[in-house]
């Protein structure tokens, strides 16, 4: 039996229409910000297949209406103005996100994953939903926007109808987008113009869906989108079977010391006092070199033909049920492991305050009773 859990503000009566849009409330290389905070455990596993108490760990956009079912947290769109979204309520400073889902369908809608800073800087998973063939990988550093080449496009079977894990593996030296187990594109820091565009500063995880080619949109927004979004066709839906973080320095929260915006000026604060305890990032650069090429060729989103990129990767396991098991029902969730010697990189702390862990023996932060947050105009997307 399904749980239904609905959103709303009930103080606004009326629903305007939604744009897409990403923002800040405090952009930290521009002015003094508060600290963020952080995950201050190893890791989280969110199983939206339970219900409702998974959440816990997450904001709700104003007007998000979530309903759970053995498909997990259904974010739907059932007209126009409606954008389900959800934020994490924390913080973290390089990490893994791995996410299984099925993205929703429907020309001009846009089903999103991902990771955003303070000052901007961005990881993006786009589905869109009349595309059953690709999946487009993008990013941007402090909300640069000058040329809008950096998205490549994969190939994905039904992104529509199957479940598939999607990750990101986030370093200080390089950025990994992952599908089911297999790298698909690799972003080195020096790539990123010489790391000025390289996303490097604390990050909440995003997701959700909304209508690109809804009314009001801009042309350029409905021609990516794939078209005007036709309502009478609705719902679409984005269904979210398990979230799974982990979070390379864990922490209280995270400070900005100067306003570059570099991971150098970061601080890692390690208790509830950000002025204790604390250190500035130092870690070395990755040696390690892929040990697979990467099974999926990138293409071009409007001829669908391959394209002169070359991705190398390195297989990730699958560790709890494969793809096909998801897609046929007779497993209930697939989390991505993170390599060993990725996930064993801790930072340099002073004094004898090692990384932290969570409240369990395995440092797993527990996803407990529903503490959900109704924020106004909070995630992608700005009401």
């Amino acid at each position: 039996m399904r749980s239904r859990l609905t959103l709303a503000a009930a103080s606004l009566a009326i629903l305007p229409s939604v744009v897409c849009q990403t923002f800040t409330t405090c952009d930290p290389i521009k002015k003094t910000c508060p600290d963020d905070p952080g995950l201050n455990a190893d890791s989280l596993d969110a199983d939206f297949t339970h219900g409702s108490g998974a959440i816990s760990s997450f904001s709700a956009a104003a007007y998000t209406t979530l309903t759970y079912g053995d498909n997990g947290a259904e974010f739907t769109i059932a007209k126009q103005g409606q954008a389900p979204t959800i934020q994490s309520n924390f913080y973290i400073f390089f990490g893994m996100i791995s996410v299984t889902m099925r993205a929703a369908s429907g020309t001009g809608i846009v089903s999103s994953v991902v990771l955003q800073s303070d000052d901007l800087d961005e990881i993006d998973w786009e589905w869109l939903g009349g595309n059953s063939a690709t999946v487009e990988t993008n990013y941007f550093g402090k909300g640069n926007t000058t040329v809008y080449n950096r998205a490549i496009y994969y190939p994905v079977s039904d992104p529509q109808d199957n479940f598939h894990t999607y990750a990101i593996d986030w370093t200080a030296d390089r950025i990994k987008w992952i599908i089911d187990g297999t790298v698909v594109r690799t972003l080195q820091y020096g790539d990123a113009n010489e790391g000025k565009n390289y996303p490097q500063t604390p990050m909440i995880l995003k997701m959700g869906t909304w209508a690109g080619g809804g009314e009001g949109q801009p042309e350029g927004t409905i021609e990516w989108a794939g078209g005007k979004t036709n309502f009478s066709k609705a719902p679409s839906t984005m269904y979210v079977k398990n979230v799974q973080i982990t979070n390379y320095y864990p922490a209280s929260s995270y400070s900005f010391t100067d306003k570059s915006g570099r991971w150098q000026s970061i601080k890692v604060n390690t208790d509830a006092s950000s002025g204790s305890n604390s250190s500035n990032m130092t870690m070395s650069s990755s040696t390690s070199s892929p040990s697979t090429t990467a099974s999926v060729a990138p293409l071009d989103q409007n001829t669908g033909a391959a394209v002169a990129v070359t991705s190398t990767g390195e297989s990730y396991s699958v560790n709890t049920a494969s793809v096909s098991a998801l897609n046929s029902g007779s497993a209930v969730v697939a989390t991505t492991q993170v390599p060993a010697a990725t996930a064993s990189r801790s930072p340099t702390h002073s004094g004898s305050q090692s990384t932290q862990t969570g409240s369990s023996g395995a440092g797993r932060l527990g996803i407990g009773a529903l503490t959900l947050l109704i924020t106004v105009g909070l995630g992608f997307w700005v009401l």
